[in-house]
């Protein structure tokens, strides 16, 4: 037998504290109904397909369930394929056929400002009608606000390419996590004498401000401080894409292959320049020991 879900509707990109207001009221109506606390989401930014642009997402689907599972206690994380059948979908459907009986919703969740549905047809309110004619729950939740500032997906890509790291993660109220496979790189690191562990942006996801951060690196459920570089390698030879070096601090071994999950928690400087590679050395030390520093607080 299926059992009954609780269901969050929405994109939770970034998984911000905006989303964590759904997710919260999401589990807690699970456990008064004794139904799966679930959140339905889609594979592809309806933007992407709606208005033929790629979205520059924070997150990957992966991170975006690791988020949901672990902060906020969502068991079921749904991905829907979104193409041109869900997209012209109408809303009625959407509700009717979809979440009820397809995924056997008996509570649903959602933003003040959700749409979904053919042209964006369905909103909150005819959400909230429609399950009480299907004798459905639903919660609406109201904005969510910080300093003033409305919580917001497109407010966070702002604050990220800026470097506002700090003030990103209060908005999110969680360090903003990148993941990936540890890869090789050019070894420059290990010239050093100070070993990196380099992840690559997926296409797609967006790359924060070049430069140093204070960071937690995690793996297999293990963290460790780290001193996380973004950037082309302007000292060494420019790189053509972007990269995440990671200096594990207080951690020995070898870590190419392996998933790894970086939290950017504090940006500490822009990308920079240096004469020589004794420079960068002495430089990358010194935020080393920055980090260090910044986790001693």
């Amino acid at each position: 037998m299926n059992k009954r879900r609780v269901i969050a509707l929405g994109f939770f990109d970034g998984v911000h504290i905006g989303h964590g207001a759904l997710l919260k009221k999401t589990y807690e109506r699970a456990r008064e109904l004794d139904a799966v606390p679930s959140a339905m989401s889609f594979d592809t930014h309806p933007d992407t397909l709606v208005f033929g642009t790629p979205a520059e997402l924070l997150n990957t689907m992966d991170e975006r369930k690791h988020l949901m599972q672990s902060l906020y206690g969502i068991e079921d994380v749904i991905f829907c394929h979104f193409d041109r059948d869900m997209m012209n979908m109408p809303w009625e459907a959407f509700v009717e056929d979809y979440l009820v009986k397809e995924l056997h919703a008996c509570h649903l969740v959602c933003g003040h400002d959700y749409r979904f549905g053919a042209r964006g047809i369905g909103d909150a309110q005819k959400l909230a009608e429609k399950c009480r004619a299907l004798g459905l729950g639903c919660d609406v939740i109201g904005e969510v606000k910080l300093d003033g500032i409305t919580v917001s997906s497109t407010h966070l890509r702002t604050l990220l390419k800026a470097g506002e790291m700090e003030t990103a993660v209060r908005f999110l109220g969680h360090g903003h996590i990148l993941s990936g496979l540890v890869q090789h790189g050019d070894s420059r690191g290990h010239t050093l004498g100070l070993p990196t562990a380099n992840l690559a942006f997926p296409k797609g996801v967006l790359v924060p401000a070049f430069g140093v951060y204070a960071a937690e690196a995690e793996m297999e459920g293990q963290r460790w401080p780290a001193s996380v570089n973004i950037g082309v390698h302007p000292t060494v030879g420019a790189l053509p894409a972007p990269l995440l070096e990671a200096n594990l601090i207080g951690f020995a071994g070898d870590l190419y292959g392996k998933e790894l999950a970086v939290w950017l928690q504090a940006h500490l400087r822009g990308e920079m320049r240096f004469e020589s590679a004794a420079a960068l050395r002495a430089r990358v030390l010194y935020d080393r020991q920055l980090v260090a520093d910044y986790y001693q607080k």
